[in-house]
């Protein structure tokens, strides 16, 4: 027996529809006339449910007639989406033919707890600032955060090239050049950014040769706020597939806060009562629903490394706390510092990762990062008086702790791959172990006598003079 209803109501992107005493399900796909698809997404428990236009927005007014059809949205997943570009819907957008697969359901379950497995080692990135200060873990989860305009994406896409690309052939004998094999896969969910960087994300997987291990799912920051609220579930449904094949994941999303500012719209189309500060009340749910499904299972690891962007430069915001939770790694990126021409412009004392001991980054490291975040809080406090005074009334000692912090700061500065065909300067891979013996030279004095400015935007110091 089918299930039918009536709109009653179009809003945006939301279609407020009335069914009888058979209610479809929430999730559950609803066709209209000419091939529209809405889904159920919210119930007035009165006959009333609230459903987001997927396909056919023109098409549907008030009293069009809708048919439940007792599915689940469905998008193909695995290694057949290796190499393929496809929207939220699982549909392709490469120009490239259909795209074969098995169907997996968008809403997923988290696997359980006995499933679940915890390791705590580093993927190295060559990225000095990130290897020294707030490491990736393997089958962990690090969030890049940010405002407008500071180089979130830019970073991740780094990470992204050197991760992926460039681990094996620049760093072979570390512990990333062991990790990555064949079967290290990418899946990158473009959720709520601009069409023109996702173009360039393609362009540059192509022509280095690894997007035949690449997933990609897009959702433009035009779309509507159902496709962005799903273009999230979709990219963490196909990573979850390709770990159940039996490969390692890394899994990058740009943005997450998109994500949670699209369930904001949706929350308001659909007339439910926000919180307090502004957000959908379902906000910490939904985040769970795709934080929770990105884990490491004894099918294979799942390591996730999200750009999530900061309003007005608040880290209080709700809509952002809401993300805290469930990392293990944090890169704070400082509007101060990007002013001050530092790139990447990570605010050193904000960054941490809850990994940073002396049984997992090795004990040199774990004191090196120590004395460096002393030395970099004693010149936050000397910063003052140096505006007052000048560097030169400092005594001798403060003189000298001043001078080593501008040095660390400026040699966390480095060229990128990704950029250099804007900046002119070729990238550079730094090692981990690279990273740690220059800073800990550094705060030994070994470079007191080296001007601060000739260590931007370096990578290694061996070229340097001392």
């Amino acid at each position: 027996m089918k299930i039918t209803g009536k709109i009653i109501g179009v809003v945006g992107g939301v279609a407020r529809v009335k069914f009888g005493q058979a209610m479809p399900k929430i999730y559950e796909l609803c066709e209209g006339p000419n091939r529209s698809l809405i889904m159920v997404y919210a119930s007035h428990g009165t006959g009333v449910v609230d459903c987001l236009i997927l396909r056919g927005r023109g098409e549907l007014g008030a009293d069009e007639e809708i048919t439940a059809t007792g599915e689940i949205m469905q998008v193909p997943a695995g290694n057949a989406t290796l190499g393929r570009v496809m929207d939220a819907f699982g549909e392709p957008i490469d120009e490239l033919g259909e795209i074969a697969g098995d169907k997996v359901s968008v809403i997923g379950q988290p696997p359980k707890y006995p499933e679940i497995e915890a390791k705590e080692a580093i993927w190295e990135t060559g990225i000095k600032v990130i290897d020294l200060v707030a490491p990736l873990i393997q089958g962990g989860k690090t969030g890049l955060f940010g405002g407008a305009g500071v180089g979130k994406t830019i970073l991740l896409t780094e990470i992204m090239h050197n991760i992926f690309m460039k681990s094996e052939i620049r760093n072979p004998k570390s512990e990333v050049g062991q990790s990555m094999t064949e079967t290290t896969k990418a899946v990158f969910a473009g959720v709520g950014e601009r069409t023109r960087e996702r173009q360039e994300l393609w362009a540059m997987l192509n022509e280095t040769g690894v997007l035949p291990r690449t997933s990609l799912v897009y959702g433009a920051m035009g779309e509507m706020a159902a496709v962005r609220w799903l273009t999230a579930l979709t990219g963490v449904t196909l990573a979850e597939k390709l770990r159940e094949e039996g490969n390692d994941i890394l899994f990058f999303i740009d943005n997450v806060y998109r994500f949670a500012q699209a369930g904001g719209e949706l929350s308001v189309l659909t007339e439910t009562m926000p919180s307090e500060d502004g957000y959908q009340p379902t906000l910490a749910s939904e985040m769970a629903m795709v934080h929770e499904r990105l884990v490491s299972t004894s099918s294979g690891k799942m390591s996730a490394i999200e750009a999530i962007y900061v309003p007005s430069d608040d880290l209080t915001d709700l809509g952002v706390g809401s993300i805290f939770p469930y990392l293990d790694s944090v890169l704070t990126l400082s509007r101060e510092v990007y002013q001050q021409g530092h790139f990447p412009a990570v605010s050193l004392l904000s960054s941490s990762s809850s990994l940073m001991r002396s049984d997992v980054v090795g004990q040199k490291h774990f004191e090196t990062y120590l004395a460096m975040q002393a030395m970099l809080s004693k010149a936050k406090e000397l910063e003052r008086m140096v505006a007052l005074v000048g560097e030169s009334e400092l005594s001798e000692e403060n003189r000298t702790s001043y001078h080593r912090a501008e040095l660390i700061k400026n040699y966390m500065t480095q060229p990128f791959f990704t950029t250099a065909s804007q900046t002119g300067r070729e990238g550079e891979y730094v090692s981990r172990e690279t990273t740690v013996n220059e800073v800990a030279d550094i705060l030994t004095g070994k470079y007191d006598g080296v001007e601060a400015t000739e260590m931007l935007n370096l990578g290694s110091l061996s070229k340097l003079k001392v």
